[in-house]
């Protein structure tokens, strides 16, 4: 593996270090199985005194026998929820056609470059100064989008109760943490770029196949921002564009040290930091 870290740029690294140095903690969550045992009883021969006990405990009433259990389904979601709860599927829906009219749709665009701004999140709303203890306070939701036309982060919130929206923000150069897909799309630039070479490599290296879609990975990211002397020209603006680093992994392998590679969404280029 030395010789790999050696020969590719993008190192693969063994263990846990750049996930804990990019903060990004993989969770792993084990189901519990399924348990069952068959109590019968006996054919129509003589039975013991165990099973005459249990019979005449049966004929009792059964009152200390430990029942089986039940696993009851989940409830279903219901279309609107009260107070501080979560926001349920059909209200993020609801606040999602809302929040983006038709004007700010066609003239706006997301990372892949199609109509439409990109969805960064929908977060139920903190309560009004005057509302906190207001049982009958409305239900708000905050929807944040990244429009790649003008490197804008357009936030609005929705009154729910309403349907109306109540306020709406307009930022630049504020950079929120990356959407699912726009992690995807920068993995994609850089499998494409020249740059990728070594990323490829070291795939191939850990696992025998070719590297061609970030289907193939788990994928951390992090925004990045210009640092002066620490990069070339073409990263000067990162921080007012939307720029990413990745921390890729072989699923259910290694790390692979991507870190000396940023890639500029907004521009959909990718460097290599020199300082």
């Amino acid at each position: 593996m030395r010789t790999t870290v050696r020969r590719h740029l993008g190192k693969v690294v063994a263990g846990t270090a750049i996930a804990v140095a990019a903060t990004a903690v993989m969770v792993g969550i084990t189901l519990p199985g399924t348990a069952g045992a068959d109590d019968s009883g006996g054919g129509k021969g003589g039975q013991s005194t165990g099973q005459a006990a249990g019979r005449q405990q049966g004929q009792q009433g059964d009152t200390g026998a430990v029942q089986p259990g039940v696993v009851e389904g989940a409830p279903a979601e219901g279309a609107k929820g009260k107070g501080r709860d979560p926001l349920t599927d059909d209200e993020i829906a609801r606040v999602e056609r809302i929040a983006l009219d038709r004007q700010q749709f066609a003239a706006s665009e997301d990372v892949d470059g199609d109509r439409g701004p990109q969805r960064l999140g929908v977060d139920l709303a903190e309560p009004a100064a005057g509302e906190v203890d207001d049982p009958a306070a409305p239900r708000r939701a905050v929807v944040s989008f990244y429009d790649y036309k003008d490197d804008t982060l357009v936030t609005k919130t929705v009154n729910l109760d309403t349907g109306k929206v109540e306020n709406t923000g307009t930022q630049h150069g504020v950079q929120p943490p990356l959407s699912a897909a726009e992690q995807n799309e920068a993995a994609s630039l850089l499998i494409a770029d020249p740059l990728g070479a070594g990323l490829k490599a070291d795939f191939k290296d850990a696992t025998g196949k070719e590297l061609g879609s970030p289907d193939q990975l788990q994928i951390a990211a992090m925004i990045y921002r210009a640092v002066p002397g620490a990069e070339p020209a073409v990263l000067d603006k990162c921080g007012e564009h939307r720029c990413v680093r990745l921390l890729p992994k072989v699923r259910n392998g290694p790390w692979i040290d991507a870190r000396s590679l940023v890639i500029d969404l907004s521009t959909r280029k990718v460097a290599r930091l020199t300082g």
